[in-house]
């Protein structure tokens, strides 16, 4: 069947029998082309005086949507705050929630089966099964490390003839239909460049290239369409992918973009502007849906509200500036001042003592080493910080850099403070070992004793050289350092308490990639120009007791399920090489 025989015949199957030029406005065919061309209909059997027969249906079957498939697995980090608490689908707009309204527009163009793909907060979407009928549920258990290339994959055996969604979609018209005659995906022109994917049409109006910020033209926005032969084509390049991974962090539209010529043609189908709604962040959901503006039930921005005595109206202009294991920072606009916001999050934030914390953070203020804060909650772990203009984090290979975090360092423990709590690392260290044993599937690291063993000769050999303890940050890596013109600002007090000042040189060289020589003058730096051989071993000794910590700290996570990645490594052969120096240069 020809496109123009399936456009004719589909709308005879929506409106019955219409006269030709009503069907001419509704198709843009010819008079002539759907005069004879229903002739032809009717001497198939296809159409009668009613409408369309069960022949004419039995020949659209081919071009029937089988299933829909919804992906609602990642964070949404450019909806911050918002999406901190809950899931953009799940946002309710304009009164309805969006993947609702979705999966009703959907079932009103008579798709049945509906595949909802499953990653951050899940529990929150499991009410849908029992909601509506024929809800499939897939769980994307890599939706943090890996993209929506790995969302079809799991879906893969609901998907033939099927629109591909996202849940954060809002459609003002229903734009599904139960027959589609070839793949396309949807667009809206625009005649401006924006930071979006365009796609250049042929003459057909099939996709031709796909380029980023063009000055103008068709942008990928809303859903699309696969059918059965695009489906098998894109299935069989992304089952091919997953023993290669190049597309691991891709999007799908990346492998669409590279193998345009290998895959079968897909239509670009434009709509009016103001159909297809995709809301990127808070900002523009405000411009779309009014009650945003001053409600969105948001319990950070009632938090924000609270401290900066603010209206929910001026807070705007979010932006996400640090995605760890532990904790998510975004930084927003008041007024014409900028802030952080900093949301725990993962099993390391919640073993945090945020009241040890809080107490932290109030002597590093009034000390000057931290000036930017300005609050924390206690209970959630929430906190507002100053934003730093022009803010950058240290360089290693830069002598100010260097001095400035050294005399920063020794002024901190300069102080002589104490507090109520302890950080010990060693004895933490020996504690996250026994869990893994015991309650994970061991340690595989064959070398681990041997390497635990020279970290253990160097903590003991410096343990009782007489170095105080003091007030220390405890993990003053570069990612928590602040570098502005004449100083250098330490940030996040989390793990901070008395301790023994070698946890936060240590800790400031591991991530340096120094050799012990090189940490030497880091080192003398800190000591004020000088250092003994005492001072110089405990603090390497120090170093690899650090870099250890964080080793086991790093196997524990990943027994845990968290993936991450290179930093383990570079912990371990910290902890590697440091104690192997200590054990040839001082006999340890």
């Amino acid at each position: 069947m020809t496109q123009k025989e399936f456009t004719l015949l589909n709308m005879i199957r929506k409106h019955g029998m219409q006269s030709c030029r009503w069907l001419k406005e509704k198709t843009q065919l010819s008079v002539g082309y759907i005069s004879q061309t229903m002739n032809v209909f009717q001497e198939n059997g296809w159409i009668n005086a009613a409408g369309i027969t069960d022949a004419g249906m039995n020949e659209l079957k081919p071009y029937g949507v089988e299933s829909a498939v919804i992906m609602a697995a990642g964070m949404s980090s450019r909806f911050i705050p918002i999406s901190l608490e809950k899931p953009k689908g799940l946002l309710t707009v304009k009164g309805e929630v969006l993947i609702e309204r979705q999966i009703r527009q959907l079932k009103e163009a008579g798709i049945r089966q509906i595949v909802l793909v499953l990653g951050y907060k899940k529990e929150a979407f499991f009410y849908l099964e029992d909601k509506f009928e024929d809800i499939v549920i897939v769980v994307n258990p890599k939706y943090d490390t890996r993209n929506n290339t790995f969302t079809l994959y799991l879906a893969q055996q609901y998907i033939g003839n099927t629109y591909i969604c996202s849940s954060d979609n809002y459609f003002t018209e229903n734009p599904f239909e139960p027959y589609v005659y070839r793949s396309y995906y949807s667009a809206v022109e625009v005649d401006r460049k924006m930071n979006e994917w365009y796609m250049i049409p042929d003459s057909r109006m099939n996709i031709s290239r796909i380029i980023r910020n063009h000055d103008s033209g068709y942008i990928m926005m809303g859903h699309v369409y696969w059918d059965r032969s695009f489906s098998s084509a894109m299935l069989e390049m992304i089952n091919r992918d997953q023993t290669i991974g190049e597309y691991d962090t891709a999007l799908w539209e990346q492998i669409l973009a590279d193998h345009l010529k290998k895959l079968p043609p897909m239509e670009i189908r434009v709509y009016p502007e103001n159909v297809i709604h995709e809301f990127d962040s808070l900002d523009e959901l405000r411009e779309f849906d009014s009650q945003y503006v001053s409600r969105t039930n948001s319990r950070i921005m009632q938090n924000i509200i609270g401290i900066l005595n603010c209206k929910e109206e001026e807070i705007r202009d979010f932006r996400i500036i640090k995605k760890g294991l532990s904790n998510t920072s975004f930084c927003f606009e008041v007024g014409q001042k900028k802030y952080v916001f900093r949301y725990p999050e993962g099993g390391e934030g919640r073993m945090v003592n945020h009241s040890h914390e809080k107490r932290a953070q109030e002597l590093a203020k009034t000390i000057g080493a931290d000036p930017t804060y300005l609050y924390l909650d206690e209970t959630e772990g929430w906190k507002i910080s100053r934003y730093v203009e022009n803010g950058r984090k240290p360089d290693f290979g830069r002598a100010e850099d260097i001095r400035s975090i050294a005399a920063a360092l020794r002024a901190l423990h300069g102080q002589k403070m104490t507090v109520g709590w302890n950080f010990l690392p060693w004895e933490r260290t020996q504690n996250m070992e026994l869990l893994l044993r015991s309650e994970k599937d061991g340690i595989s690291d064959p070398g681990f004793d041997a390497l635990e063993e020279g970290v253990r000769r160097a903590y003991t050999a410096c343990a009782e050289d007489g170095t105080e303890k003091c007030f220390c940050h405890c993990d003053p890596n570069d990612s928590n350092w602040i570098m502005t013109e004449g100083k250098a600002i330490l940030i996040d007090w989390e793990y901070a308490g008395n301790a023994d000042p070698g946890c936060d040189v240590g800790s400031f060289i591991l991530n340096s990639g120094w050799k012990p020589e090189e940490a030497k003058g880091f080192i003398r730096e800190y000591c004020g120009g000088k250092a003994t051989d005492t001072q110089e071993r405990h603090y390497l000794a120090y170093t690899a007791v650090m870099a250890f910590y964080w080793y086991v700290w790093a196997l524990l996570q990943e027994a845990n399920g968290v993936i991450m990645g290179e930093g383990i490594y570079q912990w371990r052969r910290t902890a590697r090489d440091y104690s192997r120096y200590l054990a040839e240069q001082y006999g340890l």
